[in-house]
């Protein structure tokens, strides 16, 4: 992976009776990420019945692939999710630029942010 990339790792639990709902949500989000979004490199949605909620693992190529996905493709969605779910801690992994840091956490986001020191992929 490149040295670039952002992984941002969070949880939405839903408010009783609106798993389905989250769920079609992130199906919708996936489809538009997946269409529009050359700069999302992966994203993977877990479910967990038992917690009622979803886990979220998306990588981004860079700062600016994810400040797209922030304002044309999350941020339309984030009132309707904030009606239907309660967000977890948002994890930033990567090169957030402060300006970033300080808009997601202007978004309500429990947000955490740590740059890359070491590691590899096979």
């Amino acid at each position: 992976m490149d040295a670039n990339a952002i992984t941002v790792v969070y949880k939405w639990t839903a408010k009783p009776g609106q798993l389905d709902a989250l769920k079609g949500i992130y199906d919708g989000v996936t489809d538009a990420m997946q269409a529009n979004e050359p700069g999302a490199l992966e994203v993977q949605v877990y479910v967990s019945e038992d917690e009622n909620a979803i886990y979220v693992r998306d990588v981004f190529a860079d700062a600016g692939a994810l400040g797209f996905h922030l304002s044309e493709t999350a941020g339309p969605h984030f009132p309707n999710l904030l009606e239907i779910a309660t967000p977890g801690a948002f994890y930033f992994f990567g090169d957030v630029p402060s300006e970033m840091q300080r808009a997601a956490k202007g978004m309500g986001l429990a947000a955490e942010f740590a740059g890359h020191r070491v590691g590899f992929n096979r």
